[in-house]
């Protein structure tokens, strides 16, 4: 089945004409990426030569995605616009509150049944404003839009930051916040400064025990977590082309933990018969008539230097599998080297658990090589010494394995099917005896790898691997193992290899025929405008949402400091997921977690600041709360990349909600950087890093410059000490125009509002 197939056919039939137009405009060849953004121009934005780094453009989305915990406050926020219908084909998909804990399907009852109100919210919003709807088990978001609406020269935004994973089928696709979904399911422009530009040119062909994964793992420990800010990442070259298109959507996932705004690659025909697999080569007929402006001109790519700001050259043939971790996704270890980090580093020798699957590597290549691992295991007399959990991306996946024999090889070394979900990727993992917070090690082929992300336990040592080397691990229980070289003992004692692992790109006998099961799609009905949603006022999982009030210069003086966050500040630190994913519909309830995992750089603690109205240490929400109630403003200063991973626009509504008025950094990531500004907040950064040393946890604090804000003009900071002196000094801001009414009506929501004269 082909989802809308009017709008794709509109999209091919101008497609060519709108780059060559842009082409001309520009006077050079042009990378995919740029002819992707041009041919999404908003009309509030002129065909123009635009600045990369610098301007700010309107473009128009093709279609929106979210997933069910960021969906919540999104709908809320999209109900209070004023609209009656989406204005973009729009989707909800039900991935994130299904928690992992003894197997797919008595994890599915219960997750229906804890989360039934939610799940019916959801789908009475979808209903009654025409989106699509994914019921829990159908798959997580983004192999469900890889494999039914991702379609190559496309744009499309989702309310999670790794929506990225559709640039493995050429689209320009983009995490970001609720308030930037509502802006496009409104119809309004949504606005992006014009991405800097990384090319990397893939040599040689990935053979033997490395994957696709492997090639994101490089690119990380060479860009690092805020290398891609700001950017997009474009891969070509020989080795790209050979790449399946679901190996590519893995590379294009993980790119969100560089920072990237994007990653995608040129179309080629892995991705012709990728869609034709799934069911759309209506779509990949589509895409053929216009193939040569569905990649880089080829200029660009002869000549990446001259066209990219950055250009990174890997050779497949060359690289070799790598382990990223612990605590980051940047800290790169080529296997050959990881045995002695794991040593020298002091890191937990023993594996415990091996988990793959995810959104990141789901794919039926991903479980066919896996597969391959476990068969030959079983044959060679071995099964898995570490806990062995796998994780379908979607129905459509696990139907297709399951009938191939592939869960039985792995079920016959140990290995447990979880739900189609996310699950322990997020946080959503009931694991026995994570609450005794032991040291030890796990090893997944999912993208993130934060302290206390998967299972709430500080002490647990979490690596990033592919799934072959996952699996690999698993059976061997030592993290020191290298499948490469080293053999193993099995239940005969004698010493076995794993030979390297092998499997099919896409399933020898199709994909498994849903037609007469249930993949889990609910259509909305045709006369959904009609329908009414029911939020129970006392419900403590969903809550209506009220306006922010625009923040006064008045509100910006002797405002008292809430925290000083010491450090890495993720977006886990700022709005922590796993159990408080219950909260993620109610603002009042869930801003019971801002900033509690953040680190107080005057006394190294979490969820321990002095507050000054009462003289007493609290956690920081209740601190936040005290000062609220005392009309007392709050500031919060951080590091840098602060906001670094996820694209939960909790992480900012929290902290407004609570009386925070501006957030000072060394520097963002981007999209929590515009989910602050959405908000009506302040996020600003450091004129002059060392700045950061000079605040005070005793301090006073006045912003002022906000009476004549301007784009390009710094605002002041003044820190009034307890010891009566004063230190001043300047802070940037990348507002502009646009995004300085935003913070003047109170929030982005506001302003749609008043331009289409709500109050």
């Amino acid at each position: 089945m082909t989802f809308d197939i009017k709008m794709l056919k509109a999209f091919y039939k101008t497609y060519a004409n709108k780059i060559g137009a842009a082409r001309d405009r520009l006077g050079r060849p042009m990378t995919l990426a740029e002819k992707i953004l041009y041919a999404h121009l908003h009309p509030d934005s002129p065909l123009a030569d635009y600045k990369r780094g610098q301007d700010y453009v309107f473009f128009a989305p093709d279609r929106v995605a979210m997933q069910d915990a960021t969906a919540q406050m999104a709908l809320l926020q999209f109900m209070m616009c004023g609209r009656k219908k989406v204005a973009v084909p729009s989707t909800v998909h039900c991935d994130h509150l299904i928690q992992a804990k003894v197997g797919a399907t008595a994890d599915l009852v219960r997750a229906e049944s804890e989360n039934s109100e939610v799940y019916n919210f959801l789908r009475e919003v979808s209903n009654k404003y025409g989106l699509g709807f994914w019921k829990p088990g159908a798959g997580i978001i983004h192999q469900i839009v890889l494999e039914n609406y991702a379609f190559p020269g496309g744009m499309m935004i989702g309310t999670d930051s790794h929506t990225v994973n559709a640039g493995g089928l050429g689209m320009v696709a983009i995490g970001v916040g609720g308030a930037d979904a509502v802006d496009v399911m409104s119809g309004m422009a949504w606005e992006l400064k014009m991405p800097k530009l990384i090319g990397v040119k893939l040599t040689g062909k990935l053979s033997g025990w490395t994957a696709p994964k492997d090639v994101i793992l490089k690119v990380a420990g060479i860009l690092t977590v805020k290398g891609g800010t700001g950017c997009i990442v474009e891969y070509f070259g020989e080795g790209a082309e050979a790449m399946s298109a679901t190996g590519k959507g893995t590379i294009c996932n993980m790119g969100a933990e560089i920072g990237a705004t994007t990653s995608l690659f040129g179309y080629d025909p892995t991705m012709h018969s990728y869609l034709k697999a799934t069911g759309r080569a209506d779509v990949a007929k589509l895409a053929n008539s216009v193939g040569m402006e569905l990649t880089g001109d080829p200029a660009v790519y002869r000549n990446p230097e001259r066209y990219f700001d950055q250009v990174i050259e890997i050779n497949l043939s060359e690289l070799e599998p790598h382990i990223n971790g612990p605590f980051s996704p940047d800290l790169a270890w080529p296997i050959s080297k990881f045995a002695a980090a794991v040593r020298e580093k002091g890191y937990p020798q023993k594996l415990s658990v091996g988990l793959i699957g995810s959104c990141t590597n789901s794919s039926y290549e991903d479980l066919d090589r896996a597969a391959s691992l476990a068969q030959q295991a079983t044959e060679k007399g071995l099964t898995a010494k570490a806990e062995f959990t796998i994780t379908p991306g979607s129905e459509l996946i696990r139907f297709t394995v399951e009938r191939d024999g592939l869960l039985d090889k792995f079920s016959n070394i140990g290995g447990m099917v979880l739900a189609n979900a996310c699950g322990p990727c997020i946080g959503q993992w009931a694991r026995h005896g994570a609450e005794k917070k032991e040291k030890n090690s796990i090893i997944t082929s999912f993208n993130r790898n934060f302290s206390k992300r998967a299972d709430g336990n500080p002490n647990t040592h979490s690596f990033v691997a592919s799934p072959e080397i996952v699996t690999a691990m698993a059976i061997a229980g030592d993290l020191t193992f290298n499948p490469l070289t080293d053999t193993l003992t099995n239940n005969k004692g004698e010493q076995v290899r794993l030979d390297p692992p092998h499997g099919a790109e896409l399933p020898p006998n199709g994909f498994g025929d849903l037609s007469l099961e249930d993949a889990g799609y609910i259509a909305p009905p045709r006369f959904g405008t009609k329908l009414t949603v029911t939020v129970n006022p006392t419900s403590k999982r969903l809550q209506l949402l009220t306006q922010f009030k625009p923040t006064v210069a008045s509100e910006l003086k002797g405002m008292r400091l809430l925290i000083k966050a010491k450090g890495k500040c993720t977006t886990d630190h700022i709005s922590m997921a796993g159990p408080w994913l219950e909260f993620r519909g109610h603002l009042e309830n869930i801003s019971n977690n801002c900033l509690i995992g953040a680190i107080n750089s005057f006394n190294d603690e979490a969820n321990k600041v002095l507050n000054f109205n009462t003289n007493q240490y609290m956690a920081v929400p209740a601190s936040a709360r005290a000062y609220q109630a005392a009309g007392v403003s709050t500031i919060v200063f951080g590091e840098e990349n602060y906001g670094e991973g996820s694209s939960r626009e909790h992480a900012a509504m929290e902290p407004r909600f609570l009386g925070v008025k501006a957030v000072i950094v060394k520097s963002f990531a981007r999209i929590h950087e515009t989910n602050l500004k959405k908000q009506g907040m302040l996020g600003l950064t450091f004129a002059n890093p060392a700045d950061y040393d000079k605040v005070r946890q005793d301090d006073t604090i006045d912003i002022t410059g906000t009476e004549e804000f301007e784009a390009g003009k710094n605002l002041n900071v003044v820190l009034h000490h307890a010891d009566g002196t004063t230190e001043a000094f300047e802070v940037k801001h990348t507002f502009n125009k646009q995004q300085i009414a935003w913070f003047t009506a109170g929030s982005a929501l506001n302003k749609i509002r008043q331009d289409i004269g709500l109050s």
